[in-house]
């Protein structure tokens, strides 16, 4: 049975990854999630006034009556154990956190927050709005790439990774051995892959773009391959031309490919593009781990490989691994202990403690106890643990204002006529505009 799971944008890690098969033993004496409580609005417990109870840490969370909220609650309750500072969760539900984040920020913020890594992390911190936790740095076991990811523009650390997700090339295994298939390294190597796929009857790459972001996926891949991760994240930021020769040759590199992916895409949704996948009818896919959602009982078939070398002189170093994780308000209420609970919640102990949840999960820390983790979580972390740069995806690099109104209808626009290249790229570069004002 396949499951259909709604997302109007790039879904988060806590929304979606691979089930953890085993539960950990070793808190699970000590941990019982407590009823989470959902908040009509997006109000503190009492942090971020600086004067309130410093006894008791006030903590954000995004998610409510669900087992994201219980993972929350149980990573308090370890941390309370160990501390012996109490926790109050604030959960809210997710739409709402979404949408009143910035007064939620500019009032009366939690002293630790759910929130993400990238540029939705960058323009809060350039705004003075959440807290600068550079000595809570560097973290046990949680590579450089994640730093990198957790630094805001004037080199400082505002954020802390708890779990993530990779983007890649899914395929399955038995098709590849079946037809002889290898992992291509180079554009030229998988120019070939396609052609011979093609020429077995299997549609080269599955893909589906009815909701808009998963063609955000391709995009990102193939900037870094011909552009480099730093131009990618300039370009991101609104310091790039659209309209340049770099992001031209991006479209022309993807035009290139486009015969090789599944015709009328606008009208197929990822799931329904994941079950010919399922179904062997195509090769390959440029999607997220969550992909495994469609292979519920053949999961251990499927795996992955980072997208192919472009240009010898950038490499396939950096990929798109979206990253949830923690910030602290700019003015806690409970600093000291605030920074403790963000070096907790990085830990191997919270992700054993969110795993006692059954939480679809992969630690950012590769201390963490990965005993439960199938073959594709394993290989997932090997894969983003190898990774030089980690961009978080289109829609959580750059304004989403600018994401959702310019980039989604100009990515479907090329997809229909993909030979419209320099009209494309003049029109996004004059919205960027008009968006990207200071």
């Amino acid at each position: 049975m396949t499951r259909q799971p709604k997302y109007s944008r790039s879904p988060s890690p806590s929304a979606v990854g691979m089930p953890v098969l085993g539960r950990r033993s070793v808190l699970r004496g000590m941990l019982a999630a407590g009823a989470v409580t959902a908040l009509p609005s997006l109000t503190a417990c009492g942090g971020g006034s600086g004067g309130g109870d410093t006894t008791t840490l006030s903590f954000g969370s995004n998610e409510t009556g669900s087992v994201f909220a219980e993972q929350r609650q149980a990573m308090a309750d370890a941390f309370t154990e160990a501390s012996g500072t109490d926790v109050a969760l604030n959960a809210v539900d997710h739409n709402t956190f979404q949408e009143n984040i910035s007064t939620y920020l500019q009032g009366n913020a939690d002293d630790v927050f759910t929130w993400f890594a990238g540029y939705r992390m960058r323009f809060f911190a350039e705004q003075g709005l959440i807290g600068d936790v550079s000595d809570v740095w560097p973290l046990e076991g949680v590579p450089d790439s994640f730093k990198q990811a957790s630094t805001g523009n004037d080199g400082k650390q505002y954020f802390v990774p708890q779990q993530y997700y990779p983007w890649a090339v899914f395929y399955r295994k038995s098709v590849f051995e079946e037809n002889g298939y290898t992992v291509p390294t180079t554009l030229d190597q998988l120019v070939d892959l396609c052609e011979g796929m093609r020429d077995d009857g299997l549609v080269p790459f599955a893909f589906g773009d009815k909701d808009g972001w998963p063609a955000m996926g391709t995009f990102d891949m193939i900037n870094m391959r011909v552009n480099g991760f730093d131009f990618h994240i300039r370009l991101m930021s609104g310091e790039e031309a659209w309209n340049g020769p770099e992001v031209k040759a991006v479209f022309e590199t993807w035009r290139d490919l486009m015969p090789f992916h599944q015709t009328d895409s606008l009208g197929r949704t990822w799931q329904e593009a994941a079950q010919t996948l399922q179904r062997r009818e195509s090769g390959l896919y440029v999607l997220g781990t969550f992909l495994n959602e469609q292979f519920p009982d053949d999961e251990d078939d499927l795996d992955l490989f980072t997208f192919p070398e472009i240009d010898p002189a950038i490499g396939a170093t950096a990929i798109d691994a979206p990253i949830d994780g923690f910030c602290m308000s700019a003015d806690p209420d409970n600093p000291e202990a605030a920074r403790e609970f963000l070096a907790f919640l990085a830990s191997a102990e919270a992700a054993a403690a969110a795993e006692t949840t059954g939480l679809p999960f992969i630690s950012a820390s590769d201390t963490a106890d990965t005993s439960g983790y199938s073959a594709l979580q394993k290989k997932s972390a090997e894969l983003v643990g190898q990774a030089e740069h980690i961009a978080q995806f289109l829609d959580r690099d750059t304004r989403p204002d600018f994401a959702s109104t310019v980039i989604i209808p100009s990515l479907q626009a090329f997809i229909s006529d993909p030979d419209d290249i320099d009209d494309l790229v003049e029109s996004i570069e004059s919205q960027k505009q008009s968006i990207f004002v200071d």
